[in-house]
């Protein structure tokens, strides 16, 4: 559409950081914090170091459900390393080569964490069904013992990242952690069930139970990074709904060329063209509709280009109406 004149209002980066939206944007847009870091950190420390002492208990005991958490372990200090690292490049400032910055760096790290995940689930399975038609057996009470201490590990490293529960490479290793606590309580009853009873096919069992709980959680974080770098809507908007409060702004004909993406794992970022009825109105829709984004939707980096009728009562170029203020107005719309 032709439009006279276009506004783009972009916030700044300093009332990004410190405004909110009726409670619903959040109050820090940063990819991590120094407490982020230093939860991974320690978070790091212990997973990595535990990993080792259940690596080498399950290999001692001949356990593969100790053995399956132990590889569960690894690749959670293997992720919470990545996402260190990932988040360090994230805090990188923009350059003019990389216009939004580097925020995207924790979002990759999450999508490699997710499909090296799916490799050790993988392995885990084809292990246990070689388990179940060779049993192998397994010391059952040392089995019990260092699933004990895993345990406890995993607690203390959720509660330290249960703390900061607010971005993609966060949230990617809390969901780990819960896994492995699933895999240390499962390697718990196998060790139990093998101590009290002799039937060895309890751990190779486990050890799928464990690793379909995993897949779960590692298949919703690898759709919800490739969804982040495929640029689509963020799954907590409604796509028509932003349209319809925006066409619905008195004074706004239609809204088109509407996109809404995340610029990281928790920034969301909008662009629309919005025709008005009269230019003088813009001043009044740019603030209602910047209201309406950052209140309804917690969306503060927008961009907005007006247009309007010219003379005659009709758009001017080929106008894609996603939303109308009053839908009976006209009947034909076309899709984005």
């Amino acid at each position: 559409m032709n439009a006279r004149h276009s506004q783009h209002d972009h916030a700044s980066h300093d009332e990004r950081l410190h405004r909110s939206a009726s409670g619903h944007a959040h109050a820090h847009h940063v990819p991590a914090g120094t407490g982020v870091r230093r939860a991974m950190t320690w978070a790091l420390i212990l997973t990595a170091g535990f990993a080792l002492v259940e690596a080498a208990g399950g290999w001692w005991s001949g356990s593969l459900a100790l053995l399956s958490d132990a590889g569960h372990m690894i690749t959670d200090a293997l992720a919470l390393g990545l996402a260190l690292f990932a988040q360090t490049v994230a805090l990188r400032p923009p350059s003019e080569r990389n216009s939004f910055g580097y925020a995207r760096a924790e979002v990759l790290g999450a999508f490699v964490n997710a499909v090296f995940m799916l490799l050790v689930v993988a392995l885990i399975v084809i292990e246990a069904v070689q388990r179940l038609l060779h049993p192998a057996p397994v010391a059952g009470g040392m089995v019990m013992g260092i699933a004990a201490a895993g345990l406890a590990v995993n607690l203390v490293v959720a509660w330290l990242l249960r703390q900061h529960h607010d971005n993609l490479n966060s949230r990617a290793a809390y969901l780990h952690v819960l896994g492995d606590m699933l895999g240390s309580v499962a390697a718990l009853a196998a060790g139990a069930i093998i101590w009290w009873t002799g039937w060895l096919p309890a751990d190779p069992l486990l050890s799928l139970v464990v690793s379909a709980l995993i897949l779960t959680s590692t298949w919703n974080l690898l759709k919800q990074s490739v969804n982040v770098l495929m640029e689509g809507v963020p799954v907590h908007l409604s796509f028509p709904g932003i349209g319809q409060a925006l066409a619905g702004i008195p004074g706004v004909e239609n809204v088109h060329d509407l996109h809404v993406w995340h610029m990281s794992a928790e920034r969301v970022a909008l662009s629309a063209h919005v025709l008005i009825d009269d230019p003088a109105h813009w001043p009044a829709v740019l603030a209602a509709g910047k209201k309406v984004l950052r209140e309804q939707f917690a969306i503060e980096h927008v961009t907005l280009q007006p247009g309007w009728l010219e003379p005659g009562g009709k758009p001017a170029g080929r106008v894609i109406r996603l939303a109308e203020r009053n839908a009976g107005r006209e009947a034909g719309s076309e899709s984005p």
